[in-house]
């Protein structure tokens, strides 16, 4: 009877691992990707976007502070379950399909990166500009984890920890100019803007650390295989995040290592507070993914529960992210673009400028309040949408292979 009940208990978890779908990494995803619409729609609508960045302490305001802030949390956690669900996929695949699936996967990510999401952010199908963020870092990650799966399972965890933990010491290396060198030394590891031509490209996101994110989140998904104990699970990865962010308050406490951007005290507590949790994203610093995976690991032990009517809808997002991440793109331009068509600024391109070069639009943006309300409705706009993506990609994936590179 023991034995049954217990068998009762792990299938009746938030897990649902024989559907194909584990739900407390989808609400987890669902949260990330409902938090990342509010930095792109802030890119896209608050005034003081086009004239500094949000964690410049000498200017900005605390709420705008924490609005960009809380967004850390987006690109981390995306890559970390990334590579859980990679490893996932494998149970279902022999190493070789699971290896030509990540490869097949991550150029077509990197395509998406470049001639999709491209045209989305400009709407200019000239293509004056590539912008390497996200999309294209999980896309190269996965072409990496193509390979490294072949490796021993220790080995692979060594190869991500060294990549987290020792990235940092490259920090001070710099190649100057425009060459041969330079361009995959910015995609390795220092991020840089270069100009060819006519044509800008963005490396905002060197992937050598988020090769090391990638890779932690595939060894970690050994802990929701079916025969895994959910209570051994939860309790490891409970002291994981709680690890992550001891180590982290020990290490940027005292300025020792993990940040190029060292903590000082500011003009009040509060400031200083937030000079303390100011890590640096690009490339993503030890402390900066300490900070973000750390919680995030404790969130995905506590929110692993069964389902309700509110975890439920945010779970649709989870579900989708591919789906949702270009949809939202596309949403929040055009609405930017309709927003500055009375100001007079119609040149697509200009608007791109003055999101990512924070070129000033004289005239167009508006106050955090509303950039909260428009984020609101753009979330809302974008739910049902997903929700009968889900549904058509869960009723039909056995048809069509496609639906698994979205």
């Amino acid at each position: 009877m023991s034995i049954i009940a217990n068998y009762t208990t792990m299938n009746s978890t938030a897990l649902k691992i024989k559907t194909g779908r584990i739900e407390s990494i989808d609400l987890l995803r669902g949260i990330v990707m409902i938090i990342m619409a509010l930095d792109h729609v802030r890119d896209y609508f608050h005034y003081d976007a086009f004239i500094y960045s949000p964690t410049d302490l000498s200017q900005a305001s605390v709420p705008l502070f924490f609005t960009r802030w809380i967004t850390h949390y987006c690109a981390p956690v995306f890559v970390f379950l990334a590579g859980i669900s990679a490893y996932l996929s494998g149970n279902k695949k022999s190493r070789k399909e699971l290896s030509i699936f990540l490869l097949t996967r991550g150029i077509w990510l990197v395509f998406v990166e470049l001639f999709i999401i491209s045209l989305f952010r400009s709407f200019n199908p000239a293509y004056p500009y590539f912008n390497f963020q996200v999309i294209w870092a999980i896309g190269i990650c996965m072409i990496v984890m193509s390979a490294l799966i072949y490796m021993n399972r220790n080995l692979i965890l060594l190869t991500g920890i060294l990549l987290i933990t020792t990235h940092n010491l490259l920090d001070n290396i710099h190649v100057p100019g425009s060459n041969f060198p330079a361009v995959p030394w910015a995609m390795l590891h220092d991020p840089k803007h270069f100009t060819f031509g006519s044509l800008d490209i963005y490396i905002r996101y060197p992937v050598l650390p988020w090769i090391g994110v990638m890779i932690l989140g595939y060894y970690l998904g050994g802990l929701y295989t079916a025969d895994f104990n959910s209570g051994k699970r939860k309790k490891t990865l409970l002291l994981l995040g709680i690890g992550a962010i001891v180590l982290f308050m020990i290490l940027r406490s005292g300025n020792l290592y993990g940040d190029a951007a060292k903590w000082s005290e500011q003009r009040n507590i509060v400031y200083s507070f937030l000079s303390f949790l100011n890590v640096t994203k690009y490339p993503p610093s030890l402390l900066y993914i300490l900070i973000t995976l750390g919680p995030a690991l404790v969130l995905l032990a506590l929110i692993e529960k069964p389902i309700n009517r509110w975890t439920g809808k945010i779970v649709v997002f989870g579900k989708v992210p591919m789906f949702y991440y270009l949809a939202h793109i596309l949403l929040i331009h055009i609405l930017a673009v309709i927003a500055a068509l009375p100001t007079g600024h119609l040149d697509m391109v200009i608007l791109y400028k003055a999101v990512n070069d924070t070129v000033e639009l004289k005239g167009y943006g508006f106050n955090l309040v509303t950039v909260y309300i428009i984020w609101i409705g753009v979330i809302m706009m974008l739910y049902p949408f997903c929700k009968w993506f889900a549904r058509y990609k869960k009723t039909h994936s056995s048809e069509y292979w496609w639906l698994s590179y979205l």
